[in-house]
């Protein structure tokens, strides 16, 4: 494929493309997204599992829609970031999933950006998420390491990134990310 075709790909929009909360129809459909996506079931997994938690908000568990059909998903989920001496709340983007033969045409787009909208709407003030540093930037997430906030695993710093919701609100907290081990369990 061209570059330019690779170009006018990317740009492509899907004016009927609904992003909404999940409902328990929805389910099966994400799980199978999610499978399809990452070629995996551990993700589709992770989902059921943190379902099932107190902690899962359906309200930040969105779906995209395309005439009908289930696309796409997204799943933002509280975290702690602790330290020594404090510990606050966060959330954590992911997985983010859009079957294989829709993605790179903006679906995943529109899923981060809108679920960031609507997390932002609920009150929440901060995201993390493990991702490709060449993705999440556009979104203005910056390296969680200029907050001084680590994964509590091995990861590379410009793949581990946060953002800031509401201006300066991670400006002196630090810490590691506490993920429930459904994210280990589920690996």
């Amino acid at each position: 494929m061209s570059k330019k075709s690779k170009e006018n790909q990317s740009q492509v929009t899907f004016p009927r493309l609904k992003i909404r909360p999940e409902t328990e129809e929805d389910f099966t459909k994400i799980t199978e997204v999610n499978d399809l996506a990452f070629g995996q079931k551990n993700e589709g997994i992770l989902v059921e599992r943190l379902r099932e938690t107190e902690r899962f908000v359906s309200e930040l568990s969105l779906v995209a829609e395309l005439e009908g059909k289930i696309v796409g998903y997204i799943l933002f989920y509280p975290v702690t970031i602790l330290s020594a001496d404090s510990e606050f709340l966060s959330l954590s983007l992911g997985p983010m999933a859009v079957i294989p033969e829709l993605q790179r045409l903006g679906i995943g787009s529109q899923l981060v950006s809108e679920g960031l909208h609507a997390v932002k709407r609920l009150g929440h003030r901060s995201v993390i998420v493990l991702g490709h540093p060449e993705y999440y930037p556009r979104f203005g997430f910056k390296p969680a390491s200029r907050w001084n906030i680590k994964a509590p695993f091995d990861a590379p710093d410009e793949a581990f990134m946060a953002l800031e919701l509401v201006d300066n609100e991670l400006t002196g907290k630090s810490g590691a990310v506490e993920y429930p081990e459904e994210f280990t369990d589920a690996s």
